[in-house]
């Protein structure tokens, strides 16, 4: 990205890194937080200044007591590139064009009439050009895009190994959406392209530890442990949807039992809702209009996902000890049929202080999901 400055790329990108997720700073501030010299911290950001990622705002303070020079803080120039972010879900596109502080500045959705991978690259083609020609023209100055898929995903290669809800099987995504855009693309899981969204721009900012745990098709996990997302060898680390909690529970699709996706996901949620109502056509929807009624039966049955998504948490946070743990996805749009429950079956599993840790449970629009998948190509623009 820096090809100036070569000698100095570790100090370039820890700079950028730095004022990109927790700026404004000032260079005496980033000093302080990277461990660098005033020296080098001005050596490392002039590359930047120049090429115009970062820019010195007015005088806002001090360097310290009695000093009469007031510093600079540098800030991230957010227009000087915009990130195309694109979730995929089974039935839909979901688009957002992001400034380089993950602000969405254009958003677009895309219905697909099935996840045959031909017709969603076409779409997704014609979803990209709807974007970036919109009237404030984007294309100029966008060169990234970030696809956020459910599954398996080798984030290195671009390959999605298996995307369960899609039915995708060793698809070279990376490649093939290059092909149909002209954009340099990074492919990442849906759950950790949020999770990086909620590191570098949201709750999870100068966290060290935190988990965010999603709910609605599937119930999935991003753990940040060390500063670090966490990925596991095999990619496929944060499984909480894959918890058993019930060995006697209903199968899941994984192959097991009583896994907690097979009790909260939406599927599973639906289809105990139908044979508690004897009604074979309920849906989801359906489902949450009943038990807010005060239909008693399908109450519990979102009582039942809830206490399930709490004891997985709990295993969580038993497991990796976080400092904060936020509960999003799109399936809290039946939140209040769902916390109490998620609140109690956390505090019932959490061992010793584990249960101290703060619970955020916030619904989240399929547009942050985008976000994500944007904050993914901004995290890619960085590493290069």
């Amino acid at each position: 990205m820096f090809p100036e400055a070569d000698a100095v790329a570790p100090a370039v990108t820890a700079v950028f890194t730095t004022v990109l997720t927790e700026g404004p700073i000032s260079r005496v501030a980033l000093a302080r937080r990277l461990g660098l010299s005033s020296a080098a911290v001005t050596k490392a950001a002039r590359p930047l200044i120049e090429m115009g990622y970062l820019e010195e705002l007015a005088a806002t303070e001090r360097t310290g007591p009695g000093a009469g020079r007031p510093a600079s803080p540098l800030a991230i120039r957010a227009d000087r590139e915009f990130f195309v972010g694109v979730k995929i879900t089974g039935d839909e596109l979901i688009g957002v064009v992001c400034d380089l502080r993950a602000g969405v500045r254009t958003a677009a959705h895309r219905r697909l009439s099935a996840p045959d991978v031909d017709h969603v690259l076409t779409q997704l083609g014609e979803l990209v050009d709807e974007l970036l020609d919109s009237p404030s023209d984007y294309r100029a100055r966008t060169r990234r895009l970030g696809l956020a898929v459910s599954g398996d995903v080798d984030r290195s290669t671009g390959l999605v190994r298996y995307s369960p809800f899609l039915r995708w099987h060793d698809l070279p995504l990376r490649e093939r959406a290059e092909k149909i855009t002209g954009l340099a693309v990074t492919v990442e899981n849906d759950v950790k392209a949020l999770t990086t969204a909620e590191h570098w721009f949201g709750e999870g900012v100068g966290a060290e530890s935190f988990a965010l745990v999603t709910v609605g098709a599937g119930i999935g996990c991003g753990l940040v442990v060390g500063g670090s997302l966490v990925s596991g060898s095999h990619g496929v680390a944060g499984e909480i949807g894959h918890i058993g909690i019930d060995v006697n529970g209903p199968a899941c699709h994984c192959g097991s039992r009583g896994c907690v996706e097979a009790i909260a996901g939406a599927d599973a949620i639906v289809r105990q809702a139908r044979a508690a109502a004897g009604r074979p056509e309920l849906t989801f929807e359906d489902a949450v209009t009943l038990a807010r009624a005060g239909d008693a039966p399908v109450g519990a049955v979102f009582a039942r996902a809830g206490d399930a998504i709490g004891s997985g948490i709990a295993a969580v946070a038993n497991l990796v000890g976080p400092a904060r743990i936020v509960v999003s996805g799109e399936g809290l749009a039946a939140y209040d049929l769902f916390e109490p429950h998620i609140r109690a079956g956390f505090q019932r599993q959490a061992f010793g202080a584990a249960a101290d840790c703060p619970l955020s449970i916030r619904p989240l629009p399929f547009e942050e999901w985008a976000r994500g998948a944007a904050t993914v190509s901004i995290q890619a623009l960085v590493a290069s």
